[in-house]
């Protein structure tokens, strides 16, 4: 079962996205040093597709729904993901997962995906050395490496 902790809108976490960004429990990974140790627990409230389209009812304005983790339950959330398009026809999906690698598995509705575990000595998303990588999919087999959309100065933006 999916489980979340709270939601936030942010303008950060997806380039050029308003996201709802919701912060889901019962992370597998434990990176060292990370930010969200609360997150390792299994609490919250349950997460599904009644609570998703109220979530997302609740705020107006977003562009882009962003699952932060669900990697301890992944039937689950692929099928919210392969539910999204039919129900959020305006929206794109974002997940941030802690996976080395882009599943092959991954239902086509997901727009951008944030892999990698956060490594402190390699530093986070805006940080030009990170190991972490955000992909948008430009079609069915081809993703396209974002992560420089996070750096100051990049002339790529």
């Amino acid at each position: 079962m999916l489980k979340y902790l709270d939601t936030m809108v942010t303008f950060s976490e997806v380039p050029d996205e308003v996201s709802l960004c919701i912060n889901i429990t019962n992370c597998p990974y434990h990176c060292p040093e990370c930010h969200s140790k609360e997150l390792w627990q299994d609490i919250g409230d349950r997460l599904d597709i009644g609570v998703l389209c109220d979530l997302v009812d609740a705020n107006k304005g977003i562009s882009c729904v962003c699952f932060m983790g669900g990697d301890s339950d992944l039937d689950e959330l692929y099928h919210l993901f392969r539910f999204f398009p039919l129900l959020f026809k305006d929206l794109k999906l974002a997940w941030y997962t802690g996976r080395e690698d882009i599943p092959i598995d991954l239902p086509n509705s997901v727009d951008y995906i944030k892999i990698g575990p956060y490594k402190p000595e390699f530093g986070p998303l805006n940080n030009p050395n990170t190991n972490q990588r955000l992909y948008y999919r430009k079609n069915d087999i081809v993703w396209l490496d974002i992560t420089h959309k996070f750096w100051k100065n990049d002339s790529n933006s």
